[in-house]
């Protein structure tokens, strides 16, 4: 005997029964628990993906072979849509990598040659401001270098640098964790050459926000450097950086649909991106694409507006004055 609204076991499956087994699965949807249920024979427990889509489960390889033709519609639909959302995103002209100077406010220079980072304070600031005369509060010249953000002094010795980085890496500062990467990478400033351990730092970096981080990761897969070469995990990563904003990650992409899969239109995308956040490499490549047809005169103009504008909001006296001092210091 059944009473209504219940879900008691009976001798027999009836209507009641199928009714009950809705009820169940909407309850534990609503309650949070995880129900997978195969496309094709509709049990539960399914945890065979879809290797195309990753949208749909099935019990098995067997059912998974049995709905592929059904499936296939609907697998090229989520794959499409798929694609073009990832795009959208992909190619917005992400903000800044490193934003604007704490001392002058115009935005950092996209050369790192054009920027310091200060392991006292965990400051990154361009060189016009990082290598400026120094004054205290009478207006007189500070003979001894200090940061000009903290107004701490610099370091002396290579060990009291070293144990500025440390505590920035203890404070969780990505750059910092990124440069300590930098160091096992390349078994420099006392600390043994370990590929595995870099990457490490690397990982922790990016996912603290530092860009750049994915983008040394990416590198090492595109050349095989500690690990081995997968250019579509390159890829991955760079796509990771660039959407956070590394110029570098988004110009190795146009080169990457170059060589790799020879689509110039992608590739002109990445391009100006990358111009519009200063990389006059990409602006070179966009000149190349237009000589040999990939591009408009259109696209080669616009390239050139983009830089424009961007050296517009970098340039400076006091960064000039930097770079004609020391040529490291050039900043584009």
């Amino acid at each position: 005997m059944s009473t209504s609204g219940s879900c008691k076991d009976t001798a027999s499956k009836s209507n009641d029964d199928d009714v009950c087994d809705v009820k169940i699965k909407l309850q534990n949807i609503r309650i949070g628990v995880a129900v997978s249920i195969c496309a094709n024979c509709g049990k539960e427990g399914a945890n065979n993906i879809c290797n195309k889509c990753k949208q749909v489960k099935y019990c098995n390889a067997v059912c998974k072979k049995v709905h592929k033709k059904k499936h296939k519609k609907d697998c090229e639909e989520h794959v499409r849509l798929a694609t073009k959302l990832h795009d959208e995103k992909l190619f917005k002209q992400p903000p800044s990598e490193f934003g604007d100077c704490p001392i002058c406010f115009l935005r950092l220079p996209y050369l790192p040659s054009g920027r310091t980072y200060k392991t006292c304070c965990g400051k990154m600031m361009c060189n016009g401001c990082a290598h400026a005369p120094v004054y205290d509060n009478q207006g007189n010249e500070v003979a001894e270098r200090s940061c000009p953000f903290c107004r701490t002094l610099h370091p002396h010795t290579k060990e009291e640098s070293i144990e500025r980085t440390k505590k920035r890496v203890e404070a969780e500062d990505p750059i910092a964790i990124r440069n300590l990467g930098c160091y096992y990478r390349e078994g420099v400033r006392g600390y043994p050459q370990d590929m595995n351990k870099a990457l490490e730092m690397f990982h922790r970096a990016a996912e603290l926000g530092f860009a750049k981080a994915y983008s040394i990761i990416a590198y090492a897969y595109e050349h095989g450097e500690g690990v081995e070469a997968d250019k579509k995990k390159a890829i991955h990563y760079y796509e990771l950086a660039a959407l956070r904003g590394d110029i570098f990650s988004r110009h190795n992409l146009g080169c990457m649909e170059i060589v790799v899969e020879s689509n110039f239109d992608r590739a002109l995308k990445h391009f100006m991106i990358a111009v519009r956040g200063g990389n006059g490499e990409s602006l070179k490549q966009i000149r190349i694409l237009y000589t040999n047809g990939h591009a408009t005169i259109d696209d080669d103009t616009k390239a050139l507006q983009l830089y424009q504008e961007y050296l517009g909001e970098i340039k400076s006296q006091q960064r000039d004055k930097a770079a004609e001092t020391h040529e490291t210091y050039r900043y584009h």
